[in-house]
């Protein structure tokens, strides 16, 4: 049973992110001391470099050969019928288009396990389920948040691709991207199809920006390092180690800070409107657990594994995909509508999750 101490150490680890949110939209509302470049700029630093050391410092600390199998997979087929899910509304209504899937999967399959779910999970379910969840940390931050950065560089390289005049391509092209242009120039001469060139341009245009990606980067050398670390038993140097936490751990704050400068350049808290955050909040408490559960029990998670799989998919949307929103400009007023109200709701949802769960 869940303890007021459990519940204080939750608000203890929230109640920090809330501090430096409060103190980013005070600071541009009411102080006027950072101009709209200036804030632009705080989320570049947070987008680039901490995230990245973050995304390294968790994968480390993970052991890949102590990984749950059916957990990773009813993972896996979680985010892929919620994708799946996704695209066919996206097809039906002919709206949206992939900003609206890639929005969707934000919004409803990257939970804040990090910060909130692991005291959370650890309260109700023991020691066993924070190693469950951080094994979910590490495969958010190894595989999700990359495919997330390919469907947005994908979205860009595909309305590039697409801009009639001359001048506005050579205002978006830079170097890597006229070289690849100039590699499917030479496949135009083996009769390949237009449409054809058209996807292999598109795809050497986003590898090229995923293969500069700081972000890439730090989740392949993450893993490289803790197959090292786990298989010799040998560890970082402490002045390394160290200078990676500092920035990592930060790097949480200035996520929340960044969310706090875009609340303030916004007329209203809830950026997206009414009616868009209701379903937010619906796409992130209830269907993604619903997947979740239908996604574990095919898979055959049974008992604590499987409450731990439902209760953390109703855990509220991480800040990190608000931080790729912004940096890509696709409906961030979603995604910061999304980590402020599910913040403030989490605690009871996933208590009710708990409950039903334990009938």
């Amino acid at each position: 049973m869940i303890s007021l101490g459990d519940v204080y150490h939750v608000v203890t680890a929230t109640v920090p992110l809330y501090v430096a949110m409060i103190l980013a939209y005070i600071s541009v509302r009411w102080w006027k001391i950072f101009t709209p470049e200036q804030c632009s700029g705080i989320n570049k630093f947070v987008a680039k470099f901490s995230i990245p050391l973050l995304s390294f410092q968790i994968l480390s600390e993970n052991n890949p050969y102590k990984m749950n199998l059916r957990l990773i997979l009813s993972d896996f087929l979680q985010k892929l019928l919620a994708f799946v899910a996704l695209t066919v509304i996206t097809r039906v209504t002919s709206k949206g288009g992939l900003n609206f899937v890639i929005t969707g999967l934000s919004v409803s399959i990257l939970p804040n396990t990090l910060i909130l779910g692991i005291p959370l999970l650890k309260a109700m379910y023991g020691e066993e389920a924070g190693k469950l969840l951080a094994q979910i940390v590490a495969l958010q931050s190894l595989i999700w948040y990359n495919l997330l950065l390919f469907l947005y560089e994908f979205n860009v390289a595909k309305s590039a691709s697409v801009t009639p005049s001359s001048e506005a391509t050579d205002e978006i092209e830079n170097p890597q991207e006229l070289q690849a242009k100039e590699e499917v120039e030479e496949a135009r001469t083996r009769s390949t199809s237009p449409r054809k060139i058209k996807t292999m341009l598109i795809l050497l245009t986003v590898g090229r920006k995923l293969i500069g990606n700081p972000n890439t980067h730090a989740t392949i050398i993450g893993l490289i390092w803790a197959c090292i670390k786990f298989k010799w038993k040998v560890k970082l140097p402490e002045i390394i180690a160290e200078s990676i936490s500092i920035l990592s751990i930060g790097g949480l704050g200035m996520a929340m800070f960044s969310l706090g400068l875009f609340m303030a350049s916004r007329a209203s808290i809830i950026a997206c409107g009414t009616r868009m955050a209701v379903l937010a909040m619906g796409l992130k408490f209830i269907a993604g657990p619903l997947l979740m559960a239908a996604a574990s029990l095919a898979i055959g998670l049974r008992e604590t594994q499987l409450k731990v799989a439902i209760v953390q998919a109703a855990l509220p949307q991480g800040i990190v995909p608000f931080v790729f929103a912004k940096e890509y400009n696709v409906h961030p007023e979603i995604l910061s509508t999304g980590v402020i109200f599910g913040m403030m709701i989490a605690l009871p949802i996933a208590l009710v999750y708990f409950f039903l769960l334990a009938l």
